[in-house]
């Protein structure tokens, strides 16, 4: 097998003693590109296999490769072919042969398959659970066409011949160069009624059919599903903008289904995470604008879930858009969101969020003191500099809101609030010590973490999670006093 590609191979047993190898490789470093199939028919002479047959093969066991392949088996799966062939030719040159299989020729009784043999295809095997034993018979397909005198006429052969094998190996090797087109392959699989699309074909259809006024509103959630799928991939995000689907989506958070809303700004929020030219063309195209709108007004919880995820994708490393979130009064809309979030979700995707933000100003201001950082890193450090964030948050009220987050009894929740208070210390130290709720919370969650720690070190966990939550504490702790 040559390097990068995995390889599918069969062998067939003609009635004759015969064999036929059938080899399917597929290429591991772009599969999209090229697909290995060949054929090597050593000695048997019988109908050929066209690309629409391997290609159809490929298909029926690709889903297999991921499992088998890099196991190992100690026996072999011989398909015997039931439809009689003519005579081959065989080459000349001979390999030494490293194998001899064997195929057991079941008969109407059980009998014991030793390690090593192999059965033909539709056989019966069973374990016998007094022996451990594996056992093998005929089958039904078999018992009807396998009668006594059949099987006497046309004879049984128990295992290849080393010629056969040597001559069988020798054409596996001087075929690894024999390749099926993609664009064959493609023709080929039209012919089996499937269809091959690129990721662009695929959405161009989809945009489509978004844009048909024949589309129902179910069938325009399934397409926004797809969407959701494809624009996790930086390049199909990018695509999509490009074809105009940018502007589909905003429609859609238009609508006046709260399920299309909430769909389009899922497929939103995955286009626009890790992804800066979105970002720059949806903040050009008015989407935080609209965002911040349909988190200000009166909409269902998990539309608002999904928005905000939308928002924080936006804002995400990119501080001209935090700029913008700030100037069109972004901490104001989340706020008011945190004080009517009795659920704690919402709550917490904000707090998570204000870290975010603060941590990455913080981060770029301390790379900035190398002196060998090029002239992009400086223009970000320029940007970060007209983001007033520390204002914004004293004068919006969250050195008293986050605290809140710490009287929800998840976990998860308190750690997030204890995170984001400590990198809000610098500009809430003096609104921490005069909170005197904060205090006694804070205490409070120490001695209750202190009791799991003492749990998690008795079970082996001497730096378990709890005591991370204490080191946090602690860390709160010394910045306040």
């Amino acid at each position: 097998m040559y390097p990068g590609a995995v390889c599918l191979r069969g062998i067939n047993q003609r009635k004759t003693g015969k064999i036929d190898i059938i080899s399917v490789c597929v290429s591991t470093f772009g599969l999209t590109e090229t697909v290995t199939m060949k054929l090597i028919n050593s000695s048997a002479r019988g109908p050929s296999f066209t690309c629409l047959t391997l290609a159809f093969l490929l298909l029926l066991q690709c889903h297999h490769i991921a499992s088998d392949f890099g196991q190992k088996s100690d026996s072999a799966l011989i398909v015997v072919d039931n439809v009689g062939g003519g005579e081959g030719v065989g080459g000349d040159e001979e390999e030494e042969a490293m194998v001899n299989l064997k195929v057991v020729q079941p008969i109407e009784q059980w009998q014991t398959l030793k390690p090593g043999q192999a059965v033909p295809a539709g056989s019966h095997v069973r374990l016998n659970l007094q022996t451990g034993q594996r056992e093998v018979r005929l089958g039904e397909e078999q018992l009807k066409y396998w009668k006594q005198e059949h099987r006497e006429r046309e004879g049984t052969q128990s295992s290849f011949t080393p010629d056969e094998l040597k001559q069988a190996m020798k054409k596996i090797k001087e075929d690894l160069n024999t390749y099926c087109p993609l664009e064959e392959l493609k023709t080929d699989m039209a012919q089996l009624d499937l269809i091959v699309e690129t990721d662009v074909q695929i959405m161009r259809r989809l945009l489509d059919q978004l844009n048909s006024s024949n589309s129902t509103a179910e069938q325009r959630l399934n397409i926004l599903l797809e969407l959701e799928y494809l624009v996790h991939q930086v390049d199909n995000a990018q695509t999509l903008c490009s074809m105009g689907g940018l502007q589909f989506i905003l429609e859609g958070l238009n609508s006046s289904d709260f399920r299309l809303q909430e769909s389009s700004a899922f497929v939103l929020g995955s286009a626009l995470t890790s992804n800066p030219v979105v970002q720059v063309k949806a903040l050009e195209s008015g989407a935080l604008r609209m965002l911040l709108t349909i988190l200000a007004t009166a909409q269902p919880f998990r539309v608002k879930k999904k928005v905000l995820f939308a928002v924080a994708s936006l804002i995400r490393h990119f501080p001209y858009a935090q700029h913008n979130f700030l100037s069109h009064g972004g901490l104001q809309v989340l706020s008011e969101l945190f004080r009517a979030d009795g659920g704690r979700v919402l709550q917490t995707r904000i707090v998570t969020m204000l870290y975010d933000m603060i941590s990455q100003k913080e981060l770029i201001s301390q790379a900035g003191l190398d002196p060998v950082l090029d002239a992009s890193h400086e223009e970000r450090v320029r940007q970060y500099s007209q983001v007033s964030l520390e204002g914004e948050l004293l004068e919006k009220g969250w050195c008293s809101l986050v605290p809140q987050l710490l009287e929800s009894t998840e976990h998860d929740y308190r750690e997030k609030a204890l995170r984001a208070l400590l990198v809000m210390a610098p500009m809430c130290l003096d609104k921490y010590r005069s909170d005197s709720s904060l205090l006694g919370s804070l205490l409070s969650l120490r001695d209750q973490y202190l009791e799991m720690v003492q749990s998690e070190m008795i079970l082996g966990e001497e730096n378990g999670y709890f005591a991370e939550i204490v080191e946090l504490i602690d860390a709160l702790q010394v910045k306040m006093k």
